[in-house]
């Protein structure tokens, strides 16, 4: 298979038809060709040749995308997306060599779970990313809103007024409305008189207390506001700045595998210790989409993997920095 431009034809076209053969060859290109990753499997003295499994491949520890360019080819990107964060913390960044892959492949990857989303209303209550600019998330909604096409989208930052005015307008003309909205965000909604003028609609919390407010388990979250908001399940959205992929969960906090991201665990004693097999530990994943950065990324991220492939994000690491998308404990 040719790389990179004709391995991401094949995932725009909703490929490749077997993941774990499209992941090993991106391995070995990828070690190959990415400075960075190449530069960690020699220190890790780790030859290419002998990985034929997923669980043999080693994985790159996410903090590479704070202090190198992890890129798998030269190029000049096209956009920079940057992790969220406060002003003392190190910002992750992820070198793009093509926008319009990402928008349509983000696009892919939610019309395969939720439909086309021509004709359906998106609104984003996402004050934090706007604010620090440079977000992959934005970009992604973005999209979705130019993709459906209809006056009452919209990102909000503190009008709530308006925000339940354009849910109202959608509802009456029978419109299918998805609310992204940042966690301390949905909160403070959720708290406000007209919170059950939201009812009806699909929700995502897409993580992140962002210092504002306490960090609770996942139950005590969406209990609060499947009630406010008189909803039957609040969905989620996993995905990082470096990541190109996204997974979903329509409720209970249990994310599917999209068709190019899948994860694995690893054993929170021993990083090199990893296993395709359903059980609970430090969540890695493979990207198939992350062709011209690295596909093999080692997260900061607790979780459980179930025997269909589905998994739940339990935590995070004592020692990381406190990610937006997706910082749930449970």
């Amino acid at each position: 298979m040719g790389f990179p431009e004709e391995y991401k034809k094949i995932i725009i076209q909703k490929g490749p038809p077997d993941f774990t053969t499209a992941a090993l060859e991106l391995f070995q290109y990828q070690a190959q060709h990415n400075p960075v990753y190449q530069a960690y499997l020699k220190h890790l003295k780790k030859d290419p040749a002998q990985v034929k499994e997923l669980p043999q491949i080693p994985f790159l520890p996410i903090e590479f995308f704070k202090t190198h360019q992890v890129q798998s080819r030269p190029f000049t990107p096209q956009t920079i997306f940057k992790s969220s964060g406060t002003t003392l913390q190190q910002r992750s960044q992820h070198l793009v060599a093509h926008t319009d892959f990402y928008k349509k492949h983000a696009q892919n990857l939610f019309e395969e779970t939720y439909g086309p989303l021509a004709g359906s209303v998106v609104l984003a209550l996402l004050p934090s990313y706007l604010e620090q600019g440079d977000s992959s998330l934005v970009m992604m909604v973005d999209h979705f809103m130019q993709v459906s096409g209809q006056s009452q989208n919209g990102f909000f930052l503190q009008n709530h007024n308006d925000l339940r005015k354009a849910v109202q307008e959608a509802k009456a003309s029978q419109k299918k409305v998805y609310l992204f909205g940042v966690t301390y965000a949905l909160l403070d909604l959720a708290e406000e008189p007209g919170a059950q003028e939201l009812s009806g609609i699909t929700i995502f919390e897409t993580g992140g207390m962002k210092g504002r407010r306490r960090e609770m388990v996942r139950e005590e979250l969406h209990g609060i506001l499947t009630k406010a908001f008189g909803a039957t399940a609040i969905h989620s959205e996993y995905g990082m700045t470096e990541l190109l992929s996204q997974a979903y969960s329509t409720g209970e906090g249990i994310f599917q595998p999209s068709r190019t991201l899948r994860v694995l665990v690893r054993d929170v004693n021993d990083p090199f210790t990893i296993t395709d097999q359903a059980g609970s530990g430090g969540v890695n994943v493979i990207d198939l989409a992350n062709v011209d950065s690295c596909a093999f990324i080692e997260t900061k991220d607790l979780g459980k993997l179930y025997a269909d492939g589905s998994f739940e994000v339990m935590g995070r690491f004592d020692n990381s920095d406190i990610r937006g998308c997706n910082l749930l404990v449970s």
